[in-house]
């Protein structure tokens, strides 16, 4: 969770009206993927560790800041 905060504070006051949102997907102890909102509040976070995770995202638990 420590480091979905970290990342959310990257994207402060570069996501036009959406907020910053950190996400790191966590599988097996191990980091499978992570995302922060992207400037103008697209991609979502989310979506970005989503995408970086992949097929280790099934079963894997995902750390959200919003």
């Amino acid at each position: 969770m420590r480091r979905a905060l970290l990342l959310a504070a990257q994207g402060v006051g570069r996501t036009g009206d959406n907020p910053s949102v950190g996400c790191v997907i966590v599988k097996d102890g191990v980091v499978a993927g992570e995302g922060v909102t992207g400037d103008g509040g697209a991609p979502h976070g989310e979506e970005r560790a989503l995408a970086q995770a992949g097929d280790n995202a099934r079963s894997a638990t995902a750390f959200v800041t919003l």
